[in-house]
């Protein structure tokens, strides 16, 4: 399997990651019982002052879940193009860390799916890693011209 359907297979999940997170987040409504409906009632009734901005707890946290939101597309994005261009393997690992230690937090705080999805990205990022990403050459870039001083 080649490195580059392995960068497209992660990007897909991203991108499911991301939409199954967006959809997730923005229908979510509490169902646990009234204990975590007065949780919520809380995060969004209470106000305070937050480096000079009015804010709920909610508010917060809406935001923060968008944020992440984004950050699962852009993700995506960007793996699909490095799927399409001579990529220095560093950037496919620094990738590879993130999505391991996404995995990681999921185990941690989350639930079997973004478990699942995670841990498959970071193993796509991994097995492409190990089976070597296409690499800039040199000869592919412009030479630096030498500046003599002469005085």
């Amino acid at each position: 399997m080649r490195s580059a359907l392995l960068l497209r297979l992660a990007a897909s999940l991203a991108l499911l990651a991301c939409l199954g997170h967006t959809f997730l987040f923005l229908t979510y409504t509490p169902k646990h019982g009234p204990e975590e409906v007065s949780v919520v009632t809380a995060m969004k009734s209470h106000r305070f002052s937050f480096s000079g901005f009015q804010h709920s707890y909610w508010e917060l946290y809406t935001g923060y879940g968008l944020f992440v939101s984004i950050s699962c597309l852009m993700e995506a994005l960007i793996l699909w193009q490095l799927a399409r261009v001579p990529v220095a393997k560093p950037l496919v690992g620094i990738f590879a860390l993130g999505e391991t230690a996404y995995a990681v937090l999921m185990l941690k705080f989350f639930f079997l799916i973004p478990i699942v999805a995670h841990i498959a990205i970071a193993t796509c990022l991994g097995l492409a890693l190990l089976l070597g990403t296409k690499s800039q050459s040199t000869a592919h870039l412009p030479q630096a011209r030498s500046v003599s001083n002469s005085f």
